[in-house]
Protein backbone atom coordinates (compact mmCIF):
# COMPACT_ATOMS: atom_id res chain seq x y z
CA UNK A 1 0.00 0.00 0.00
CA UNK A 2 2.66 2.36 0.67
CA UNK A 3 4.41 2.08 -2.62
CA UNK A 4 1.35 2.54 -4.37
CA UNK A 5 0.66 5.79 -2.32
CA UNK A 6 3.99 7.05 -2.99
CA UNK A 7 4.03 6.10 -6.85
CA UNK A 8 0.21 7.74 -7.03
CA UNK A 9 1.75 10.95 -5.82
CA UNK A 10 4.83 10.63 -7.82
CA UNK A 11 2.14 10.68 -11.15
CA UNK A 12 0.08 13.25 -9.71
CA UNK A 13 3.07 15.92 -8.90
CA UNK A 14 5.29 15.30 -11.65
CA UNK A 15 9.30 15.49 -12.87
CA UNK A 16 9.95 17.53 -9.52
CA UNK A 17 8.58 15.19 -7.07
CA UNK A 18 10.15 12.01 -8.77
CA UNK A 19 13.75 14.58 -8.51
CA UNK A 20 13.15 14.93 -4.73
CA UNK A 21 11.94 11.42 -4.07
CA UNK A 22 14.80 9.48 -5.53
CA UNK A 23 17.14 12.00 -4.10
CA UNK A 24 17.79 11.37 -0.22
CA UNK A 25 19.66 14.35 0.24
CA UNK A 26 19.19 17.42 2.67
CA UNK A 27 19.11 19.78 1.84
CA UNK A 28 17.62 19.43 -1.94
CA UNK A 29 20.21 19.74 -4.14
CA UNK A 30 19.57 21.98 -7.60
CA UNK A 31 18.86 19.24 -9.65
CA UNK A 32 19.15 14.93 -9.07
CA UNK A 33 18.41 12.65 -11.85
CA UNK A 34 18.22 8.64 -11.06
CA UNK A 35 20.63 6.94 -12.42
CA UNK A 36 19.80 2.76 -13.50
CA UNK A 37 23.20 1.58 -11.88
CA UNK A 38 24.62 0.53 -8.16
CA UNK A 39 27.82 1.87 -6.87
CA UNK A 40 29.55 -0.16 -4.75
CA UNK A 41 31.99 0.76 -1.49
CA UNK A 42 33.90 -1.62 -0.22
CA UNK A 43 37.61 -2.11 1.12
CA UNK A 44 38.57 -2.24 -2.66
CA UNK A 45 37.33 0.85 -3.37
CA UNK A 46 39.87 4.30 -3.73
CA UNK A 47 39.39 7.89 -3.55
CA UNK A 48 41.62 8.99 -6.48
CA UNK A 49 43.05 12.39 -6.26
CA UNK A 50 43.70 14.43 -9.17
CA UNK A 51 44.78 17.39 -7.57
CA UNK A 52 47.15 17.07 -4.31
CA UNK A 53 45.23 20.53 -2.87
CA UNK A 54 42.06 17.96 -2.09
CA UNK A 55 43.30 15.74 -0.03
CA UNK A 56 41.69 16.75 3.22
CA UNK A 57 38.45 16.83 1.06
CA UNK A 58 39.60 12.82 0.81
CA UNK A 59 40.53 12.24 3.88
CA UNK A 60 37.14 13.42 5.40
CA UNK A 61 35.47 10.41 3.13
CA UNK A 62 37.94 8.28 4.15
CA UNK A 63 37.20 8.95 8.02
CA UNK A 64 33.74 9.05 7.67
CA UNK A 65 33.18 5.75 5.60
CA UNK A 66 35.50 4.63 8.75
CA UNK A 67 33.53 5.74 11.21
CA UNK A 68 30.49 5.00 9.94
CA UNK A 69 30.77 1.84 8.36
CA UNK A 70 34.25 0.47 9.00
CA UNK A 71 35.07 0.13 5.77
CA UNK A 72 38.92 1.48 5.57
CA UNK A 73 39.18 3.24 1.76
CA UNK A 74 42.50 4.45 0.62
CA UNK A 75 43.64 7.57 -1.06
CA UNK A 76 45.69 7.21 -4.29
CA UNK A 77 46.69 9.24 -7.23
CA UNK A 78 46.28 5.96 -9.08
CA UNK A 79 43.38 4.29 -10.90
CA UNK A 80 41.08 1.64 -9.63
CA UNK A 81 38.30 -0.75 -10.44
CA UNK A 82 35.73 0.94 -8.08
CA UNK A 83 36.83 4.69 -7.24
CA UNK A 84 35.98 7.92 -6.22
CA UNK A 85 37.43 10.93 -7.86
CA UNK A 86 37.88 14.60 -6.29
CA UNK A 87 38.72 16.67 -8.63
CA UNK A 88 38.81 20.49 -9.45
CA UNK A 89 36.84 21.26 -12.55
CA UNK A 90 36.05 24.57 -13.74
CA UNK A 91 35.87 28.50 -12.66
CA UNK A 92 32.59 29.26 -11.28
CA UNK A 93 32.22 32.33 -8.80
CA UNK A 94 30.16 30.52 -6.19
CA UNK A 95 32.61 28.52 -4.32
CA UNK A 96 29.91 26.25 -2.63
CA UNK A 97 28.88 24.58 -5.91
CA UNK A 98 29.90 20.90 -7.12
CA UNK A 99 29.04 18.01 -9.69
CA UNK A 100 28.36 14.90 -8.50
CA UNK A 101 28.08 11.63 -11.31
CA UNK A 102 27.99 7.77 -10.41
CA UNK A 103 27.96 4.79 -12.36
CA UNK A 104 28.88 1.32 -11.39
CA UNK A 105 32.65 1.97 -11.53
CA UNK A 106 33.25 5.68 -10.51
CA UNK A 107 31.37 8.70 -8.69
CA UNK A 108 33.55 11.75 -9.85
CA UNK A 109 32.81 14.66 -7.57
CA UNK A 110 34.30 17.94 -9.43
CA UNK A 111 33.93 21.43 -8.00
CA UNK A 112 35.90 24.99 -8.81
CA UNK A 113 36.65 25.39 -5.65
CA UNK A 114 37.11 23.07 -2.21
CA UNK A 115 34.19 24.24 -0.68
CA UNK A 116 32.24 22.32 -3.48
CA UNK A 117 34.37 19.64 -3.51
CA UNK A 118 33.57 19.18 0.36
CA UNK A 119 29.97 19.72 -0.28
CA UNK A 120 29.81 17.00 -2.79
CA UNK A 121 31.52 14.62 -0.40
CA UNK A 122 28.80 15.32 2.21
CA UNK A 123 26.50 14.68 -0.74
CA UNK A 124 28.20 11.09 -0.86
CA UNK A 125 27.84 10.28 2.81
CA UNK A 126 23.92 11.33 2.50
CA UNK A 127 23.71 8.72 0.00
CA UNK A 128 25.37 6.55 1.89
CA UNK A 129 22.89 6.59 4.77
CA UNK A 130 20.38 5.06 3.15
CA UNK A 131 22.78 2.68 0.55
CA UNK A 132 21.78 -0.97 1.12
CA UNK A 133 24.47 -3.07 3.11
CA UNK A 134 25.77 -6.28 1.80
CA UNK A 135 28.48 -7.65 4.09
CA UNK A 136 31.81 -5.14 4.44
CA UNK A 137 30.10 -3.31 1.83
CA UNK A 138 27.65 -0.17 0.39
CA UNK A 139 25.59 -0.72 -2.53
CA UNK A 140 24.76 2.90 -2.87
CA UNK A 141 22.20 4.28 -5.51
CA UNK A 142 23.53 6.39 -8.83
CA UNK A 143 22.43 9.28 -9.27
CA UNK A 144 23.55 12.50 -11.09
CA UNK A 145 23.57 15.75 -9.38
CA UNK A 146 24.63 19.21 -9.66
CA UNK A 147 24.08 21.73 -6.89
CA UNK A 148 24.93 25.14 -5.71
CA UNK A 149 23.45 26.79 -2.71
CA UNK A 150 20.53 30.13 -2.80
CA UNK A 151 22.55 31.54 0.09
CA UNK A 152 26.28 31.76 0.84
CA UNK A 153 26.14 32.66 4.89
CA UNK A 154 24.12 29.02 6.20
CA UNK A 155 24.32 29.77 9.96
CA UNK A 156 24.13 28.96 13.51
CA UNK A 157 24.54 30.70 16.97
CA UNK A 158 25.15 28.91 20.05
CA UNK A 159 25.10 31.05 22.84
CA UNK A 160 27.40 29.76 25.83
CA UNK A 161 27.08 32.11 27.99
CA UNK A 162 24.01 31.60 29.83
CA UNK A 163 24.79 27.43 29.66
CA UNK A 164 28.37 26.34 28.88
CA UNK A 165 28.21 23.38 27.22
CA UNK A 166 31.84 22.34 26.41
CA UNK A 167 34.34 21.33 23.76
CA UNK A 168 32.82 17.82 22.90
CA UNK A 169 29.09 19.53 22.46
CA UNK A 170 29.97 21.94 20.37
CA UNK A 171 32.37 19.56 18.06
CA UNK A 172 29.00 17.51 17.53
CA UNK A 173 27.18 20.65 16.49
CA UNK A 174 29.85 21.40 14.51
CA UNK A 175 29.85 17.73 12.48
CA UNK A 176 25.71 17.99 12.46
CA UNK A 177 26.26 21.53 10.71
CA UNK A 178 28.81 19.62 8.14
CA UNK A 179 26.10 17.18 7.29
CA UNK A 180 23.64 19.49 6.22
CA UNK A 181 26.21 22.34 4.65
CA UNK A 182 25.97 24.54 7.11
CA UNK A 183 28.98 26.74 6.94
CA UNK A 184 29.00 29.59 9.54
CA UNK A 185 29.45 29.04 13.39
CA UNK A 186 28.40 32.15 15.88
CA UNK A 187 29.37 32.09 18.99
CA UNK A 188 27.92 33.82 21.64
CA UNK A 189 30.88 33.11 24.21
CA UNK A 190 30.11 36.76 26.59
CA UNK A 191 27.06 37.49 28.34
CA UNK A 192 25.39 38.36 31.71
CA UNK A 193 25.87 35.05 33.41
CA UNK A 194 29.31 34.49 31.89
CA UNK A 195 32.23 35.22 30.42
CA UNK A 196 33.34 31.81 28.31
CA UNK A 197 36.58 33.02 26.53
CA UNK A 198 40.03 32.98 27.49
CA UNK A 199 41.43 36.37 27.61
CA UNK A 200 45.29 36.50 28.91
CA UNK A 201 45.91 40.01 29.72
CA UNK A 202 42.58 39.69 31.43
CA UNK A 203 42.81 36.63 33.43
CA UNK A 204 39.72 37.20 35.77
CA UNK A 205 37.44 37.50 32.98
CA UNK A 206 37.45 33.85 32.75
CA UNK A 207 38.10 32.96 36.76
CA UNK A 208 36.09 35.61 38.31
CA UNK A 209 33.60 36.47 35.16
CA UNK A 210 33.37 32.48 34.07
CA UNK A 211 31.76 31.83 37.45
CA UNK A 212 27.52 30.92 37.20
CA UNK A 213 25.16 30.41 34.60
CA UNK A 214 21.79 30.81 33.74
CA UNK A 215 20.68 28.39 36.57
CA UNK A 216 23.39 28.70 39.06
CA UNK A 217 25.11 31.87 39.27
CA UNK A 218 27.76 30.34 41.87
CA UNK A 219 28.40 27.26 39.29
CA UNK A 220 32.37 26.41 38.91
CA UNK A 221 33.51 28.94 36.29
CA UNK A 222 33.45 27.75 33.25
CA UNK A 223 35.16 28.91 29.62
CA UNK A 224 37.49 27.64 26.88
CA UNK A 225 41.08 28.51 26.82
CA UNK A 226 42.65 29.83 23.79
CA UNK A 227 43.97 26.08 23.17
CA UNK A 228 40.49 24.93 23.32
CA UNK A 229 39.68 27.73 20.83
CA UNK A 230 42.39 27.08 18.66
CA UNK A 231 40.97 23.29 18.37
CA UNK A 232 37.80 23.73 18.09
CA UNK A 233 38.23 26.50 15.21
CA UNK A 234 40.82 23.90 13.21
CA UNK A 235 38.00 21.32 13.40
CA UNK A 236 35.90 23.54 11.79
CA UNK A 237 37.88 24.38 9.39
CA UNK A 238 38.07 20.56 8.59
CA UNK A 239 34.33 20.95 8.09
CA UNK A 240 34.67 24.44 6.06
CA UNK A 241 32.74 26.14 8.83
CA UNK A 242 33.84 29.30 9.77
CA UNK A 243 33.63 30.85 13.36
CA UNK A 244 32.55 34.34 14.00
CA UNK A 245 33.14 35.09 17.77
CA UNK A 246 30.73 37.34 19.40
CA UNK A 247 32.00 39.93 22.33
CA UNK A 248 28.78 41.84 23.22
CA UNK A 249 28.74 45.50 24.17
CA UNK A 250 28.30 48.26 25.21
CA UNK A 251 25.61 45.82 27.02
CA UNK A 252 25.00 42.61 28.02
CA UNK A 253 28.57 42.92 30.58
CA UNK A 254 27.94 42.00 33.50
CA UNK A 255 30.27 39.06 33.88
CA UNK A 256 33.20 41.26 32.26
CA UNK A 257 31.87 43.34 34.90
CA UNK A 258 32.48 41.64 37.66
CA UNK A 259 35.97 40.74 36.63
CA UNK A 260 36.77 44.51 36.21
CA UNK A 261 34.34 47.00 37.69
CA UNK A 262 36.58 49.86 36.76
CA UNK A 263 34.95 49.74 33.14
CA UNK A 264 31.45 49.20 34.53
CA UNK A 265 29.08 51.54 33.31
CA UNK A 266 26.18 51.31 35.23
CA UNK A 267 22.78 48.93 35.13
CA UNK A 268 19.56 48.66 36.59
CA UNK A 269 18.32 46.28 39.71
CA UNK A 270 16.78 43.53 36.99
CA UNK A 271 20.10 43.92 34.90
CA UNK A 272 23.30 45.02 37.09
CA UNK A 273 26.52 46.08 35.89
CA UNK A 274 24.49 45.82 32.67
CA UNK A 275 27.00 48.58 30.17
CA UNK A 276 30.50 49.14 29.63
CA UNK A 277 31.28 52.87 30.46
CA UNK A 278 31.71 54.82 27.02
CA UNK A 279 32.75 57.67 29.31
CA UNK A 280 35.95 56.03 30.28
CA UNK A 281 39.13 56.21 27.74
CA UNK A 282 40.28 53.00 29.38
CA UNK A 283 37.13 51.39 28.45
CA UNK A 284 38.14 51.32 24.63
CA UNK A 285 41.59 50.17 25.00
CA UNK A 286 40.79 47.67 27.69
CA UNK A 287 37.84 46.23 25.16
CA UNK A 288 40.59 46.98 22.06
CA UNK A 289 43.25 44.16 23.52
CA UNK A 290 40.49 41.72 24.48
CA UNK A 291 39.08 42.00 20.65
CA UNK A 292 43.04 41.58 19.56
CA UNK A 293 43.45 38.77 21.50
CA UNK A 294 40.12 37.40 19.90
CA UNK A 295 41.14 38.22 16.54
CA UNK A 296 44.18 36.25 16.54
CA UNK A 297 42.40 33.13 17.81
CA UNK A 298 39.90 33.16 15.21
CA UNK A 299 40.98 33.27 11.71
CA UNK A 300 37.52 34.29 9.79
CA UNK A 301 38.69 38.26 10.14
CA UNK A 302 35.03 39.00 11.44
CA UNK A 303 34.27 40.06 14.95
CA UNK A 304 30.36 40.26 16.17
CA UNK A 305 30.59 43.59 18.64
CA UNK A 306 26.63 42.25 20.27
CA UNK A 307 25.15 46.08 20.69
CA UNK A 308 21.97 44.76 21.69
CA UNK A 309 19.28 45.97 24.06
CA UNK A 310 21.70 48.27 25.32
CA UNK A 311 18.24 50.16 26.82
CA UNK A 312 17.67 47.39 29.33
CA UNK A 313 20.55 49.20 31.91
CA UNK A 314 22.20 52.33 30.98
CA UNK A 315 19.85 54.63 32.61
CA UNK A 316 22.89 55.37 34.81
CA UNK A 317 24.63 57.05 31.57
CA UNK A 318 22.70 60.34 32.22
CA UNK A 319 24.45 61.19 35.36
CA UNK A 320 27.72 59.62 34.67
CA UNK A 321 30.27 62.58 34.70
CA UNK A 322 32.51 60.95 32.42
CA UNK A 323 29.56 60.29 29.81
CA UNK A 324 28.62 63.93 30.56
CA UNK A 325 31.66 65.32 29.37
CA UNK A 326 31.59 63.16 26.67
CA UNK A 327 28.30 64.08 25.01
CA UNK A 328 29.59 67.57 25.87
CA UNK A 329 32.88 67.01 23.76
CA UNK A 330 31.50 65.06 20.66
CA UNK A 331 28.00 67.23 20.70
CA UNK A 332 25.34 63.57 21.78
CA UNK A 333 22.19 64.72 23.35
CA UNK A 334 20.80 61.23 23.66
CA UNK A 335 21.95 57.84 24.88
CA UNK A 336 21.42 56.29 21.86
CA UNK A 337 23.80 58.33 20.36
CA UNK A 338 26.84 57.57 22.94
CA UNK A 339 25.74 54.09 22.28
CA UNK A 340 26.36 54.42 18.74
CA UNK A 341 29.32 56.57 19.31
CA UNK A 342 30.70 53.53 21.15
CA UNK A 343 29.72 51.50 18.50
CA UNK A 344 31.50 53.40 16.37
CA UNK A 345 34.92 53.56 18.12
CA UNK A 346 34.80 50.02 18.48
CA UNK A 347 34.53 49.52 14.88
CA UNK A 348 36.97 51.33 14.32
CA UNK A 349 39.61 49.34 16.58
CA UNK A 350 37.80 46.08 14.28
CA UNK A 351 38.30 47.46 11.34
CA UNK A 352 42.25 48.51 11.70
CA UNK A 353 42.66 44.16 12.65
CA UNK A 354 41.44 44.06 8.99
CA UNK A 355 38.46 42.58 9.92
CA UNK A 356 35.05 43.05 9.46
CA UNK A 357 31.95 44.28 11.72
CA UNK A 358 29.11 42.20 12.25
CA UNK A 359 26.31 43.26 14.92
CA UNK A 360 22.65 43.06 15.91
CA UNK A 361 20.43 45.07 14.29
CA UNK A 362 20.38 48.27 16.80
CA UNK A 363 23.42 49.35 15.01
CA UNK A 364 21.53 50.03 11.72
CA UNK A 365 21.58 53.87 13.10
CA UNK A 366 25.31 54.14 13.63
CA UNK A 367 27.11 55.51 10.48
CA UNK A 368 29.66 53.06 9.65
CA UNK A 369 31.44 51.41 5.99
CA UNK A 370 28.91 49.80 4.54
CA UNK A 371 31.40 47.29 2.48
CA UNK A 372 32.74 46.03 6.09
CA UNK A 373 29.16 46.11 8.10
CA UNK A 374 27.45 42.86 8.54
CA UNK A 375 23.77 43.72 10.20
CA UNK A 376 21.97 40.72 12.05
CA UNK A 377 18.03 41.73 11.70
CA UNK A 378 16.53 39.56 14.82
CA UNK A 379 13.81 41.83 15.57
CA UNK A 380 11.09 40.56 13.11
CA UNK A 381 8.86 43.39 14.40
CA UNK A 382 11.00 46.25 13.55
CA UNK A 383 11.04 46.01 9.56
CA UNK A 384 11.71 49.42 9.21
CA UNK A 385 15.09 48.86 11.00
CA UNK A 386 15.70 46.14 8.30
CA UNK A 387 15.07 48.58 5.52
CA UNK A 388 17.78 51.40 7.29
CA UNK A 389 20.24 48.86 6.85
CA UNK A 390 19.69 47.59 3.42
CA UNK A 391 19.35 51.62 2.78
CA UNK A 392 22.45 52.40 3.89
CA UNK A 393 24.30 49.44 2.26
CA UNK A 394 25.18 47.29 4.71
CA UNK A 395 25.08 43.20 4.37
CA UNK A 396 22.33 41.94 5.85
CA UNK A 397 22.34 38.43 7.91
CA UNK A 398 18.38 37.13 8.47
CA UNK A 399 18.09 35.73 11.81
CA UNK A 400 14.10 37.19 12.87
CA UNK A 401 12.71 35.20 15.99
CA UNK A 402 10.19 34.17 14.00
CA UNK A 403 11.12 31.86 12.98
CA UNK A 404 15.03 31.84 13.18
CA UNK A 405 15.21 31.55 17.50
CA UNK A 406 15.15 27.82 17.95
CA UNK A 407 14.98 28.07 22.00
CA UNK A 408 11.25 28.90 20.96
CA UNK A 409 9.38 26.46 21.42
CA UNK A 410 8.54 23.91 18.49
CA UNK A 411 5.21 22.50 18.91
CA UNK A 412 2.02 23.55 20.94
CA UNK A 413 2.46 21.53 23.43
CA UNK A 414 5.71 22.23 24.75
CA UNK A 415 5.94 24.14 27.75
CA UNK A 416 9.55 25.07 28.45
CA UNK A 417 10.86 27.48 26.30
CA UNK A 418 10.13 30.38 24.61
CA UNK A 419 7.37 31.85 22.65
CA UNK A 420 6.98 35.27 20.92
CA UNK A 421 3.84 36.80 22.74
CA UNK A 422 1.12 34.23 23.36
CA UNK A 423 1.41 32.15 19.97
CA UNK A 424 4.46 32.50 18.14
CA UNK A 425 6.64 29.74 18.03
CA UNK A 426 8.77 27.89 15.56
CA UNK A 427 7.51 24.45 14.03
CA UNK A 428 9.58 22.55 11.69
CA UNK A 429 7.34 23.47 8.87
CA UNK A 430 7.69 27.85 9.87
CA UNK A 431 11.83 27.22 9.92
CA UNK A 432 11.25 25.11 6.34
CA UNK A 433 8.54 27.88 4.39
CA UNK A 434 11.21 30.77 5.64
CA UNK A 435 11.36 32.83 2.34
CA UNK A 436 12.98 36.88 2.44
CA UNK A 437 10.77 37.88 -0.02
CA UNK A 438 8.11 37.71 2.44
CA UNK A 439 9.65 41.00 3.60
CA UNK A 440 9.13 43.92 1.62
CA UNK A 441 12.27 45.75 2.64
CA UNK A 442 14.10 43.28 1.02
CA UNK A 443 12.67 43.70 -2.82
CA UNK A 444 15.39 45.54 -4.92
CA UNK A 445 18.20 44.62 -2.33
CA UNK A 446 19.04 40.88 -2.27
CA UNK A 447 22.53 41.48 -3.34
CA UNK A 448 23.09 42.20 0.15
CA UNK A 449 21.03 39.56 2.00
CA UNK A 450 24.44 37.76 2.49
CA UNK A 451 21.83 34.42 3.96
CA UNK A 452 19.95 33.71 7.25
CA UNK A 453 20.90 31.97 10.46
CA UNK A 454 19.46 30.23 13.35
CA UNK A 455 19.59 31.06 16.98
CA UNK A 456 20.14 29.18 20.25
CA UNK A 457 19.96 31.30 23.10
CA UNK A 458 20.20 29.09 26.61
CA UNK A 459 17.77 30.97 28.50
CA UNK A 460 15.61 28.33 29.06
CA UNK A 461 18.43 25.63 28.19
CA UNK A 462 20.48 23.55 31.07
CA UNK A 463 21.28 20.49 29.56
CA UNK A 464 23.25 18.92 26.21
CA UNK A 465 19.53 17.00 26.27
CA UNK A 466 17.40 20.15 26.16
CA UNK A 467 19.85 21.59 23.39
CA UNK A 468 19.35 18.25 20.96
CA UNK A 469 15.54 18.59 21.54
CA UNK A 470 15.44 22.28 20.28
CA UNK A 471 18.34 21.79 17.65
CA UNK A 472 16.82 18.09 16.08
CA UNK A 473 15.17 18.19 13.31
CA UNK A 474 14.99 21.93 12.74
CA UNK A 475 18.70 21.80 12.22
CA UNK A 476 17.47 20.21 8.38
CA UNK A 477 14.91 22.55 7.80
CA UNK A 478 17.20 25.55 8.48
CA UNK A 479 19.62 24.21 6.05
CA UNK A 480 17.07 23.26 2.93
CA UNK A 481 15.82 26.84 3.58
CA UNK A 482 19.29 28.41 3.29
CA UNK A 483 20.31 26.37 0.56
CA UNK A 484 17.47 24.78 -1.88
CA UNK A 485 15.57 27.92 -3.61
CA UNK A 486 12.02 28.07 -2.16
CA UNK A 487 10.58 27.00 -5.73
CA UNK A 488 11.91 24.02 -5.57
CA UNK A 489 10.91 23.43 -1.97
CA UNK A 490 7.95 20.93 -0.92
CA UNK A 491 7.23 20.38 3.12
CA UNK A 492 5.86 17.04 2.48
CA UNK A 493 8.33 15.44 0.27
CA UNK A 494 11.13 16.87 2.75
CA UNK A 495 9.22 15.34 5.60
CA UNK A 496 9.74 12.27 3.76
CA UNK A 497 13.62 12.28 3.32
CA UNK A 498 14.06 13.54 7.36
CA UNK A 499 12.39 10.47 8.23
CA UNK A 500 15.11 8.15 6.42
CA UNK A 501 17.50 10.55 8.93
CA UNK A 502 16.22 10.02 12.28
CA UNK A 503 17.56 6.91 12.96
CA UNK A 504 21.23 8.89 12.35
CA UNK A 505 19.91 11.17 15.46
CA UNK A 506 19.48 7.95 17.82
CA UNK A 507 22.62 6.66 16.73
CA UNK A 508 24.27 9.47 17.75
CA UNK A 509 22.85 9.38 20.97
CA UNK A 510 20.58 12.67 20.63
CA UNK A 511 17.53 13.36 22.43
CA UNK A 512 15.58 14.56 19.53
CA UNK A 513 11.96 15.97 18.91
CA UNK A 514 10.34 12.90 16.75
CA UNK A 515 8.16 15.14 14.70
CA UNK A 516 6.73 11.99 13.48
CA UNK A 517 5.70 10.32 16.69
CA UNK A 518 5.69 13.31 19.23
CA UNK A 519 5.15 11.91 22.54
CA UNK A 520 7.73 8.69 22.35
CA UNK A 521 10.07 11.93 23.89
CA UNK A 522 8.66 14.02 26.58
CA UNK A 523 10.06 17.10 26.46
CA UNK A 524 13.46 17.49 28.87
CA UNK A 525 13.67 20.63 31.39
CA UNK A 526 11.87 21.68 34.16
CA UNK A 527 11.88 25.50 33.50
CA UNK A 528 8.98 27.79 32.76
CA UNK A 529 8.04 29.19 29.30
CA UNK A 530 9.18 32.29 29.09
CA UNK A 531 6.87 34.95 27.32
CA UNK A 532 8.89 38.21 25.46
CA UNK A 533 6.31 40.95 24.70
Amino acid sequence: MKNYLLSLVILLAGTTVFAQTVCPVIPLPATAKKASSTFTISNKTVIRLQDTSLRPQALYLQQELLRRYKINVPVSKNAAASMIVLKKEGSGTNIDAYTLSMDKKTVTIAAAHREGIFNGVITLVQLTTTAAVHGNALAVACGNITDAPLYSWRGLMLDESRFFFGKEKVKSILDWMAFYKLNRFHWHLTDMPGWRLEIKKYPLLTTVGGIGNISDPKAPAAYYTQDDIREIVAYAQERYIEIIPEIDMPGHASAANRAYPAFDGGGTEKYPQFTFNPGKEGTYQYLADILKETDQLFPSQLIHLGGDEVTFGNAGWDTDSGIIRLKKAEGLTTRKQVEDYFIQRMADTVLQMHNKIMAWDEIATATLPADSTIVCWWRQEKPETLAMALGKGYSVLLCPRLPFYFDFVQDSSHKVGRRWKNDGFNTLQRVYDFNSISFPATHGHESQILGVQACLWSETIHSGSRLDFLLFPRISALAESAWTAPAKRNYQLFKARLKAQMPLYAKDGLYYFDIFAPGRHPEPGKAAAAHID
